[in-house]
């Protein structure tokens, strides 16, 4: 009779939502809109642009640097000048709407005229602004931004001159936050502790007793303390000399294709529980697999190659974000793109197929980030022959 085993491989990475990094360069180029009474001729002029973003972990909010030049502004009297502008935003950065990333951004800087005139003056200025950022990868985006410049100046009579500056350019983001790690630190030196005794008893203890008893089965422990004389020779065996079951799932070692089933998790008669989490990362808005994840799924692989009596089916799963139709096609590339990744690595393909159930069968809430992040996974469904 066939039994049914569910392996879901919970996703790290997210289906829709592009990792943020620690530092944001973007590179500018774009228009500024003058007000009339500034007598810029045409009213406006290209400039050029630098903005770089630092990210945190704890915060939406991020300081932003910024400087914008423009070169040979033309004055409607025939007279050019130099424009150079430094500014500091805290930026508000939205959560992913479909394709793109919203942001806003407030305000304030210092603007340097190389040539003043009598409607023309150095100042300091106040800003806000909005734009989106529509992610490549996790590396690259476009981002297109409109940012309003008010200046209080003396020569107008103590009144704003307004500029507006459209702009596009080409994000560039690297540095990863700092990951904390489970607090297994403090286990450890127990645990080589534990392995110490066990080495001294063995090199100590057991060559003494062995001058005068014997090991048959060749399991160290002697014959006069064997419970389970007849032991396979390599077989893992306790202080009586019997086969083990490590992960205390009923299932003996000898017999545990499994061995490091979670206590207390339902297993079949081969040892492995209805779920082995594999965690798979994938690029932005891509069904291409990061290389980090390429051991979980050469693990998974070996697994299916070693244990040639199993069939699996991989099905993608989405969070509700995004159109139903987009999620569904992504589910189902996604899920092709780690069956050809276990092709790859060996698995024979009469063994795998593959669909994808896009926002079907939600596991969490959708309404909250960490839900969203459950929802967005691939699993194994296997079926033992």
């Amino acid at each position: 009779m066939k039994k049914l085993l569910l392996i879901p491989a919970l996703l790290a990475g997210s289906l829709l939502l592009a990792e943020q990094k620690l530092v944001e360069i973007s590179p500018m180029i774009g228009y500024d809109i003058a007000e009339g009474n500034l007598n810029i001729d045409n009213d406006g002029y290209p400039l050029l642009g630098l903005e770089v973003q630092f990210n945190t972990p704890d915060s939406k909010i991020s300081p932003e640097f910024s400087i914008y030049h423009a070169q040979g502004v033309d004055y409607t009297t025939g007279q050019d000048t130099k424009i150079t502008r430094g500014a500091f935003n805290g930026v508000y950065t939205f959560d992913e709407m479909g394709y793109v990333t919203p942001f806003a951004k407030i305000g304030a800087g210092y603007e340097k005229v190389s040539a003043k005139t009598d409607s023309m003056e150095n100042g300091f200025f106040l800003d806000t602004g909005a734009g989106v950022k529509v992610p490549f990868n996790d590396t690259f985006a476009l981002k297109l931004e409109a940012l309003y410049m008010a200046k209080l100046t003396r020569i107008n009579a103590g009144t704003m001159d307004s500029n507006l500056l459209v702009m596009a350019g080409l994000t560039i983001s690297f540095g990863d936050f700092a990951q904390k790690e489970a607090p297994k630190t403090e286990e450890a030196p127990v645990e080589e502790k534990v392995v110490e005794v066990v080495e001294k008893a063995a090199v100590v203890v057991v060559p003494v007793v062995a001058i005068i008893e014997a090991d048959d089965d060749n399991d160290t422990v002697l014959n006069s303390k064997d419970k389970c004389p007849a032991t396979i020779a390599g077989t893992k065996v306790d202080e009586e000399g019997c086969d083990v079951d490590t992960d205390k799932d009923g299932i003996l070692n000898a017999n545990d294709i499994c061995p490091n089933t979670l206590a207390d998790t339902e297993v079949n008669s081969d040892g492995c529980p209805k779920t082995i989490p594999l965690n798979v990362n994938f690029e932005n808005n891509s069904d291409k697999i990061k290389s980090e994840s390429d051991a979980n799924v050469q693990e998974y692989a070996d697994f299916l190659s070693k244990h040639t009596n199993y069939n699996a089916k991989i099905i993608g799963y989405t969070d509700s974000r995004g159109s139903e139709a987009y999620n569904q096609k992504l589910s189902e590339k996604r899920a092709s793109s780690v069956l050809n990744a276990l092709v790859s690595k060996g698995v024979n393909a009469k063994q795998l197929s593959a669909e994808g159930d896009g926002e079907a069968n939600p596991i969490a809430d959708n309404a909250t980030a960490e839900g969203r992040a459950q929802n967005r996974r691939i699993e194994a469904e296997l079926t033992r022959n």
